[in-house]
């Protein structure tokens, strides 16, 4: 059982910046038992370069759908080499349940929900129950449920952790610059958040950075991120 509540660490925490939450993360609250849920999405280089200078060791978990822009895959591996990230994870669906439940893999087009559980949040389930903690990239700035949030976020018995919470998208890229870190190839033709290739639409001007996302439904997240005691 995880000792440490998100109340108490955000209390402890309120003024820290995004390095020093990873860095008290991975050293002292959560040692060699947390890892990072990456999308390797359009702002995903920023955490993972925050994680590659406290520790290169650190897992990184990819959910990999097999529904993805080719172009995520690309930036994937160019990060990975970029960063020189040492434990990065592919996690892709159970091939036997892809099988039962989505035998012409259109379930995105009837089941949204559906298809999340099944290439989403099952198989993360699965490959996130030897760790305490997770880090998510995360912030307030995507707005929906995510406009409350802090650095610490309880999640059952395991805490999640979301060092850029407080970043608006105008740091996000400036870090990005600064660092001489590549971009989604996507961001540039108007995809500000990314997921599947299937779900995922272009923001046009004025629209909220996740309109793209499930375009036409009331969904606005893929369930990886509601809490619950599974994680």
């Amino acid at each position: 059982m995880n000792a440490h509540t998100a109340d108490t660490l955000n209390e402890k925490y309120h003024d820290a910046s995004a390095l020093d939450i990873v860095q008290v993360a991975i050293r002292d609250l959560f040692p060699s038992r947390i890892a990072a849920v990456s999308s390797f999405g359009a702002e995903s280089a920023v955490l993972l370069h925050l994680i590659a200078q406290t520790d290169r060791q650190t897992p990184v978990l990819f959910l990999d759908t097999l529904k993805h822009f080719d172009e995520t895959l690309e930036h994937r591996d160019r990060l990975i080499k970029r960063l020189r990230l040492e434990d990065v994870r592919t996690i892709q669906p159970i091939a036997s349940e892809l099988i039962a439940r989505d035998p012409d893999g259109m379930m995105w087009s009837r089941d949204a929900d559906g298809c999340c559980d099944l290439r989403k949040t099952r198989p993360l389930a699965q490959a996130v129950m030897r760790f305490n903690a997770l880090f998510t990239g995360r912030k307030r700035h995507h707005g929906h449920g995510r406009a409350t949030l802090g650095y610490f976020e309880q999640d059952g018995a395991r805490i999640k952790v979301n060092p850029l919470v407080q970043w608006r998208a105008d740091e996000i890229y400036e870090y990005l610059d600064r660092h001489g870190l590549p971009r989604h190839p996507l961001t540039e033709k108007g995809y500000p958040s990314i997921g599947c290739a299937v779900c995922t639409s272009a923001v046009r001007p004025g629209e909220d950075v996740r309109a793209g996302r499930w375009r036409g439904t009331s969904k606005t997240e893929c369930g990886i991120h509601e809490s619950s005691e599974a994680g």
